[in-house]
């Protein structure tokens, strides 16, 4: 398992689930119903004060475990991906397969 913080773009449904993402050059598409859960941050080291009245999104962040594949014959990659409640960002932080994206 690779562990890393990496920009990613995510097209997401309407309830908000990730669907696609565009990659290390690569578009892939979601192919499992994803997986959320909230972890907790040190957000004391990412942020110089905690605005007033700031709860959701500061204390803990939004994960989301995908499958995803480029092309519908090859393995799916399993990622974990965080998404920053306040700026909308998305980041890759774990890939879960041995398999890495092959680059162009």
């Amino acid at each position: 398992m690779g562990m890393f913080s990496e920009s990613v773009d995510v097209a997401c449904s309407a309830a908000g689930q990730p669907v696609a993402l565009q990659w290390a050059g690569r578009h892939y598409t979601v192919c499992a119903e994803p997986v959320r859960w909230f972890e907790r941050r040190q957000w004391w080291a990412e942020e110089s004060r905690a605005p007033l009245g700031s709860g959701p999104g500061l204390v803990d962040h939004e994960i989301w475990r995908v499958q995803v594949q480029a092309d519908p014959q090859d393995e799916p990659l399993t990622l974990d991906l965080s998404r920053h409640l306040g700026s909308g960002r998305w980041r890759l932080l774990r890939i879960h397969d041995a398999l890495q994206p092959r680059t162009a």
